[in-house]
């Protein structure tokens, strides 16, 4: 009896883990097999090179931090948690911060990137294409090459002038989607 017991706990405690294996694999390794810019909507400006392909999508949620220098405001950072997109339970898989860098939250890898193009929209921080400075790790952003910030929402500094050392963080949300190379 006590190794019927035994069989069956470890045959549950074992599909446990490949379902949640398996949960979490569009996280990073399936969207690998998505075409080069499957369903993705963005301004000609931020079109990413051929020669790469999506490999994640992202909402996002957090602020734009601004600072007071010289009675105006300046971005100081953005602090945003990230989750797969079809998520409902908004379970992080990344931060984004000042870098700009994005790290995972579920297997510590990280992407640096630097913005090359944006494209303004009225009432919110602008969408943006970023370029690769550095990768590290082998998880879900390793060999990023490509970064798009995408569906932007609020973030817009005050347009009122500002005194001394004041910090505001203002709300927002994007979507960013992820690039690596074709191989």
């Amino acid at each position: 009896m006590k190794l019927a017991k035994r069989l069956v706990l470890t045959t549950t405690a074992l599909a446990a883990v490949t379902a949640g294996t398996l949960l979490s694999a569009p996280v990073g390794q399936a969207a690998t097999s998505q075409p080069a810019h499957a369903g993705i909507k963005a301004p000609a400006a931020l079109k990413v090179p051929d020669g790469n392909r999506l490999t994640g999508v992202f909402s996002a949620e957090g602020v734009q931090t601004y600072t007071c220098t010289d009675g105006a405001w300046k971005l100081l950072e953005p602090a945003a948690t990230l989750w797969a997109r079809n998520d409902r339970s908004h379970r992080p898989v990344a931060l984004h911060s000042r870098g700009p860098v994005w790290v995972s939250t579920v297997d510590g890898s990280a992407v640096n990137a630097a913005a090359i193009a944006n494209s303004p929209k009225t009432g919110t921080i602008p969408e943006l294409l970023l370029q690769s400075t550095a990768t590290r790790g082998t998880g879900v952003f390793a060999d990023v090459s490509y970064i798009q910030r995408l569906n932007t929402h609020g973030g817009v500094a005050p347009a009122a002038a500002c005194t001394g050392t004041d910090q505001i963080s203002v709300p927002y949300s994007a979507t960013y989607t992820f690039y690596k190379p074709t191989k």
